[in-house]
């Protein structure tokens, strides 16, 4: 543990922000080490590839699949855990410049198209900073740029901190029970709620209705599932609560922007092409 803690301090609160004007670049297959809350003076765009990653912030849990990046900002307090030893992280950390669009300003999740993906695996020899002036800075300056062009869909895979303990209890109730259908009224009487007080702690709490936050919690679930690769389509369907495939791969669509079976493609591509 001390080793993983070593790793931690060396890298991630020393080096990172040491030269305020380089971009600093870290490639590393993650193992089982969990970053503990910290934050850096620099923007940081982390690409996850081979499992999921949980980026955890004050008011939101993050979750990062493969062929994803997010979007950190300056100084926003978060963790980072991979859900497996396998996780290849690619960080880049980014100075902030003055008059930065907006979309450097929030965190977000971004689907990685052909473009980004190549920008991304070109960079696969660097590490530690570089340098204003140096080829290698004037490519990931480059990356950076493009980023509020081709990256137009913020994808809803976060789910809010409930504040409210009664509502962690109804949460951790969905999270053991996806592969069952779970019933608005059903949880509001097994909890002591009226529909109406539950919608309404919902929406005050969370900032979304039960549907929603079912919804995302399926789907998150099912990409674990996918990326595992030990169940068919209609197998993770099931596993979160479908039983219809259509549906469910409709629902998967309206999140991810692509199929199920695609996004299972995708992933078998770029495990061909390293």
């Amino acid at each position: 543990m001390e080793q993983g803690t070593f790793k931690v301090d060396k890298y991630y609160l020393t080096k990172v922000d040491a030269d305020k004007k380089s971009i600093y670049c870290h490639h590393d297959i993650m193992g089982e080490l969990l970053v503990p809350t910290h934050k850096h003076n620099k923007a940081q765009m982390l690409y996850a590839e081979g499992d999921v990653v949980f980026v955890t912030t004050e008011t939101k849990s993050y979750f990062l699949p493969a062929r994803h990046f997010i979007w950190i900002p300056a100084g926003l307090e978060h963790s980072i855990e991979p859900k497996s030893e396998h996780v290849m992280m690619r960080n880049l950390y980014f100075p902030v410049e003055k008059d930065e669009e907006e979309f450097y300003k929030s965190e977000g999740i971004y689907p990685v198209n052909n473009l980004l993906l190549q920008m991304m695996m070109f960079t696969n020899q660097w590490n530690g900073d570089l340098k204003k002036g140096s080829p290698n800075f004037v490519i990931a300056k480059a990356i950076k740029a493009i980023l509020p062009q081709i990256c137009t869909n913020n994808l809803p895979l976060e789910l809010p901190q409930p504040k409210d303990k009664r509502l962690g209890k109804i949460l951790r109730h969905i999270e053991n029970n996806l592969g069952e259908t779970i019933l608005f009224a059903d949880v509001a009487h097994e909890f002591g709620f009226s529909e109406r007080s539950l919608y309404r702690l919902f929406q005050k709490d969370l900032k979304m209705s039960f549907i929603q936050y079912y919804t995302i919690r399926r789907i998150l679930k099912a990409i674990e599932l996918l990326l595992e690769r030990k169940l068919s389509v209609k197998e993770v369907a099931l596993e979160v609560g479908y039983n219809s495939v259509p549906t469910f791969s409709n629902t998967f669509f309206k999140i991810l922007g692509q199929r199920p079976s695609d996004y299972l493609n995708g992933e078998e591509i770029l495990e061909r092409g390293k």
